[in-house]
Order: structure tokens, then C-alpha cells, then sequence
């Protein structure tokens, strides 16, 4: 009678003694080689798994130092930009430090951004412009930052005519007590903002940007 494979692997897995009261077993038995039609001994074979391990743990490890440094060079931006909102001077520097750190520091290469709540907002700026009913009801219920190619479709008109040519959006929610507002980053790269990326910096730069505007007015 014929046993099943997985019966000799439970009989093994319960039985470790096995191999010690037929240690000779061990030396005479041959494996496939993983990456050949050759046979090899079961110590060979367990260098290479070990070798094969080592091999993904290395990637992993080289991933996630990939990882760190970006973050720490996002986190160096970061902390710049918020050093030039400390130092603004007044509403209008702050908003000019927006597009200028954004633009230039973070290559986002379009950028708007709507503001109400305030009680005197500064002439002529379209930040502080009239925006549909539907805007702030949306940016209250947001509890993060979204990224995706489907903005709010009332945004795409803050783009002007860059809006035909946007497929990648950041909706970044301003708010600071009174004051709300939505900050949007645009590219022309549809994989530039896309649904899965982390938003943590980009929740601390809306956070950054709705503190220092509130503050100045």
C-alpha cells in the first residue's frame, strides 16, 4: 500500500527522533537540485534554501532602506517649509512660500488652492475666491488627504487651461479653527498621485499651511 506524501510529512514533523535511529538515511538521500536536473545531498540543499533566503531577506532590507532615505529627504523638505511659514510675514508670503517650496522644493509642478472661513481675506487673491456650496462639506468630511486621477470637478477650473492636460491630483483639506480650505497638487504624470501612496507628509503640509494662514489673518 502505497502512503501518501502528506501522511509521511506529518509522521515526520511528529517524529523528529526519526532521523537520529536512521542517521545513515540522511547521507544516501538525494534531492532535485532547485535550479537544475542534477541531484544533491540534503545538506547541500539546505545551503542553497538558506542562500535563497538570505538572498529575499537582503532585498527587503536594501527596499526598506530605499525607503528610510526618501522619507528623511522628504522629512528635510519638510521641516524647510516649515521654517519659511514661521518666518512669513504676512498672509500673502505665506501663500507665495506655498507655490515656491512646493514648486520648486517638492517638483510639483501645478498647484491651487481655495480658503474660507476668514473674516478679512486679503484683495484680489483667487485663494480666497467664492467656491461652490459642495467644496467645504467635502473637505470637512475628509480625515486625510486623497490622491488619485479623479479630482472634485470644480477644482479642475481653478487649473485654468492647464486642466485639460492634469491626470494626477493631490486634494490636501486645510483646517485651523474657523478657517478651511482645500490645497490641490496636480501633474501631468497619471502616476505621480495615485491612491496607494503614503499621505502623511502631505497631511502635515496641509496642517502647515492652514495653521500659518490662519495665523496671519
Amino acid at each position: 500500500m502505497a502512503l501518501d506524501p502528506q501522511q509521511i510529512a506529518t509522521y515526520l514533523r511528529n517524529h523528529p527522533d526519526f532521523f537520529e535511529a536512521y542517521a545513515p538515511l540522511l547521507a544516501d538521500m538525494q534531492l532535485p537540485h532547485p535550479h537544475g536536473g542534477r541531484t544533491i545531498s540534503i545538506s547541500e540543499r539546505q545551503v542553497l534554501t538558506l542562500r535563497d533566503k538570505n538572498r529575499v531577506l537582503e532585498s527587503k532590507l536594501a527596499e526598506l532602506i530605499q525607503f528610510g532615505e526618501e522619507n528623511d529627504a522628504i522629512g528635510e523638505k519638510v521641516h524647510r517649509f516649515a521654517v519659511a511659514l514661521l518666518a512669513a510675514r504676512n498672509v500673502e508670503h505665506v501663500l507665495d512660500i506655498v507655490y515656491s517650496y512646493l514648486g520648486d522644493d517638492f517638483t510639483v509642478p501645478h498647484i491651487s488652492m481655495r480658503i474660507w472661513g476668514v473674516k478679512a481675506a486679503p484683495p484680489g487673491r483667487l485663494e480666497f475666491a467664492e467656491v461652490e456650496a459642495q467644496i467645504p462639506t467635502i473637505v470637512l468630511a475628509m480625515a486625510a488627504p486623497l490622491c488619485g486621477q479623479h479630482p472634485i470637478q470644480e477644482t479642475l477650473t481653478w487649473f485654468g487651461e492647464d486642466a485639460a492636460k492634469l491626470r494626477s491630483f493631490a486634494l490636501i483639506p486645510l483646517k485651523h479653527g474657523d478657517l478651511g480650505g482645500l490645497l490641490v497638487l496636480a501633474s501631468e504624470d497619471a502616476n505621480r498621485f495615485y491612491p496607494e501612496m503614503g499621505n502623511l507628509f502631505l497631511k502635515r503640509i496641509g496642517d502647515l499651511v492652514a495653521a500659518a494662514t490662519a495665523a496671519r489673518l
